[in-house]
């Protein structure tokens, strides 16, 4: 199932971030190889979409982040 929320940083240098679900609870981690467009780098702020997959001994981690494809459309429009 998908879950959305916001990504609260990205380290372009070491290709990771976190993303904060928009339904609450401790903000996700993830990597470069996550990212479904890899070609956008994410910004703080933008809403995306998200899987959830446990790593590291039981720890979530978001997959398959897709930007929202609305947010994605307006910021085309302006650029």
């Amino acid at each position: 199932m998908t879950s959305f929320g916001k990504i609260k940083n990205y380290d372009s240098g070491k290709g990771c971030g976190t993303i904060a679900p928009e339904r609450g609870g401790a903000p996700l981690d993830f990597v470069k190889a996550d990212l479904q467009q890899e070609a956008a780098e994410p910004k703080a702020g933008d809403r995306y979409g998200y899987d959830t997959r446990q790593v590291d001994g039981g720890r979530p981690h978001a997959i398959n982040l897709q930007q929202d494809r609305q947010q994605q459309q307006a910021q085309q429009q302006e650029g």
